[in-house]
């Protein structure tokens, strides 16, 4: 079978098992400069590049990957939520977009076979992609609304970059996540499907959409419905929310996802919110407790952590869900679904 059925056949089965943050596993390691900038003789400073681990410091996500297969992930992602040309261009490490993309891929799959041949489960890999730090629906500029940083071809091409890496580093899956912006989803959706049909081969998505106020907006002002209505054409293997404000605040956004989208759905929330420090106090047994209530009212099929997760916690939140029944996934009626910035069902 394919990864794409594989997963859909794993998941009727069971609540899976999302990865962790990797961002507070690697503040914890407390790396120097040094460690980030290893012998790569980058004219800046590296610190704070967590991708660029994947080729200075490969041991240390190894390690954090190790660690999540060994609480229970199903399915692991790659520390790549900065690895593309843009987000890079801060570290002056641009051109070396695809060697960090292909590394990190090839020390998921690694991983991912070893423990799968070890008890014979699949193990899966989703390649992240991020949001970037520019936006194609807002301007940066509050005196000029209509100026742009970059434009959707730009960010197309600067996607399938880091997706074809990521491919060839042996990724299953291409996850689009933290998505604050609408539209550059979509970019990151136009160019897996580009690469699709170059490759003439499956490069399954996974979509997730980050809400950034308590009403159920993301950034670029779209409620949860018009997301799914305007991502739905892409037919992704998971829709889902992750990053947000934590499990509580989420719960009323994953009841109306999961009643509406007709595929599998992911829910990775951050760990609490950050205390004045910003660090997150959120117990793994606390969101463990409430991500198991999604799962004990049949609303999700895979769940994870995001901002503030541990190994500790993803350990936690599989032992709760353990007996759970997956969600079925719905069928809705047809009907004429378009999204503005809310979404419009036609009778």
């Amino acid at each position: 079978m394919s990864a794409r059925q594989q997963l859909l056949a794993e998941a009727a089965k069971r609540v899976l098992i999302f990865d962790g943050a990797f961002g507070t596993q690697i503040q914890e390691r407390r790396l120097s400069e040094a460690d980030y900038a290893g012998t790569l003789g980058l004219p800046a400073d590296q610190k704070g590049n967590n991708d660029i681990l994947a080729l200075t410091r490969p041991d240390v996500i190894a390690d954090i990957t190790r660690a999540y297969l060994d609480a229970g992930s199903d399915v692991v992602s790659t520390n790549t939520f900065s690895a593309n040309r843009i987000s890079q261009a801060d570290y002056k490490a641009e051109d070396l977009v695809r060697a960090i993309n292909v590394a990190s891929g090839q020390i998921a799959r690694k991983l991912a076979d070893e423990y799968a041949a070890r008890d014979g489960k699949p193990r899966f890999v989703a390649g992240a992609i991020g949001p970037t730090n520019k936006t194609l629906s807002l301007s940066p500029d509050v005196e000029d609304p209509g100026f742009r940083e970059i434009d959707f071809d730009e960010l197309v091409a600067v996607y399938k970059e880091q997706a074809a890496a990521l491919v060839e580093g042996g990724v299953d899956f291409i996850l689009i996540e933290t998505v604050f912006d609408t539209l550059n989803a979509k970019a990151g959706i136009m160019a897996v499907k580009q690469l699709e049909r170059e490759s003439g081969r499956d490069i399954p998505l996974m979509i997730s959409m980050t809400l950034t106020d308590l009403s159920g907006r993301n950034l670029s002002g779209h409620t949860v419905e018009a997301f799914w209505y305007a991502v739905r054409h892409a037919k992704p293997l998971t829709i889902g929310l992750n990053c947000s404000f934590g499990a509580e605040q989420l719960r009323p956004h994953v009841k109306v996802l999961s009643q509406i989208a007709d595929t599998l759905l992911l829910i990775y929330p951050n760990a609490g919110l950050p205390n004045e420090l910003g660090q997150y106090d959120e117990a793994p047994e606390t969101t463990a407790g409430l991500v198991a209530d999604w799962a004990a009212h049949g609303q999700v099929n895979l769940l994870g952590g995001c901002c503030g997760s541990t190994p500790d916690h993803i350990a936690a939140i599989a032992q709760a869900v353990a007996n759970s029944e997956p969600r079925k996934v719905p069928h809705p009626e047809p009907a004429m679904r378009l999204a503005g910035l809310e979404a419009f069902v036609a009778a």
